[in-house]
């Protein structure tokens, strides 16, 4: 069983910043797109920021100029830098690893971050 291993969700108030730090396995880690799955309460799981295992990028257009995605091959680990947050930012964040050929996915338990004065 793959693990996907999130941290840094936390509370936060509006216009302040988080990291979240996802950790994989090092054999898929290299080979594998990973992402940035979000659920808020009552709302569908939506993908907020992908990045190839080559390094390229795409980002929701809420997120867009706010969030940055990045990838660490050295310490198997991707990240969600997540700057000027909202409330509407508010759910439970999720890693996200897929193979080269996209059928084979990954999930990580989630992590809340909370946007709130």
């Amino acid at each position: 069983q793959v693990q996907l291993v999130e941290s840094g969700g936390g509370l936060v108030q509006p216009g302040g910043s988080l990291r979240l730090s996802c950790v994989a396995p090092g054999n898929i880690f290299s080979v594998y797109h990973m992402g940035w799955y979000r659920q808020a309460p009552g709302k569908q799981r939506e993908l907020v920021a992908a990045i190839t295992s080559g390094g390229g990028t795409t980002y929701v257009d809420a997120v867009k100029g706010r969030f940055t995605i990045s990838r660490d091959n050295a310490k198997n680990t991707v990240y969600l830098q997540m700057n000027s947050l909202e409330p509407e930012d508010t759910a439970v964040y999720y890693c996200n690893a897929r193979s080269p050929n996209l059928m084979v996915t990954y999930w990580g338990q989630g992590t809340q971050v909370t946007v709130s004065s």
